[in-house]
């Protein structure tokens, strides 16, 4: 698969605020005392099965809400909400994976300034809970921000903020007693700074998450690809 138009919003916010929200099985990953939490607009293309032809290859943009933790020592992430743009992949991976999969109605496109300049909008679909989507009062699931790469291309070097929040290639989901995890392989992050102008988040208030009130660290990711695991379990013991 091909990561297209996206974007990395990190927010720095007090552990104690985000460690109720997290499953036991996993230790809240902290920073210099501070945890993060991220949003993450992008479009992913040519998705599919290695070996696949193209005309069984899917492309959907989507919207992350994830924080930092460890399972057993190794670090990963832990997603709060996955929201996609197409009801067909939210059905079968939510189905399939447990995952906290939602359909989302989703616009991208090209902004006033031109082609560098992104327009992502997501607002949760509503009553179908055969598709993930929660019914009973919760907060509406709504993003909208325009975007834009400001700065020369980078790839973050170890040790570094920027390192430890971007490349992470495992991700964790308690589910049954067990913790299921997936992995993605792709070559370092080739990050930009990014201007960004936020337009509406109400992502926290739906993941019962606190409102961080810091500046966000913002980096752009124009084009690149990737490979994904299927899902396992790892053993309890």
């Amino acid at each position: 698969m091909t990561w297209r138009d996206g974007l990395f919003i990190h927010w720095p916010v007090d552990p104690d605020d985000v460690r109720p929200r997290v499953p036991d099985q996993l230790t809240l990953e902290t920073r210099e005392g501070e945890a993060w939490l991220s949003v993450i607009p992008f479009v992913l293309t040519n998705a599919g099965i290695r070996g696949t032809p193209p005309i069984a290859r899917l492309a959907f943009p989507e919207l992350n809400v994830r924080t930092y933790v460890r399972y057993r020592g190794d670090p990963g992430l832990y997603f709060f909400s996955i929201d996609v743009g197409s009801a067909f992949v939210a059905t079968v991976v939510g189905r399939a994976t447990r995952l906290p999969v939602y359909y989302a109605r989703m616009q991208v496109s090209s902004g006033a300034s031109g082609v560098d300049e992104v327009v992502f909008a997501s607002t949760r679909n509503e009553g179908t809970p055969d598709l993930g989507t929660p019914t009973g009062g919760e907060p509406p699931a709504r993003f909208s921000a325009t975007y834009r790469p400001e700065g020369p291309v980078f790839t973050a070097d170890e040790g570094t903020l920027e390192y430890w929040l971007s490349e992470r290639r495992r991700f964790y989901a308690p589910r049954d007693g067990g913790t299921l995890t997936g992995e993605i392989d792709h070559d370092p992050w080739p990050l930009q700074p990014a201007d960004v102008t936020i337009h509406e988040n109400t992502m926290f208030a739906a993941n019962d998450l606190p409102r961080p009130t810091a500046e966000p660290r913002a980096y752009f990711c124009d084009d690149h690809r990737m490979t994904g695991s299927i899902l396992r379990r790892l053993r309890s013991d």
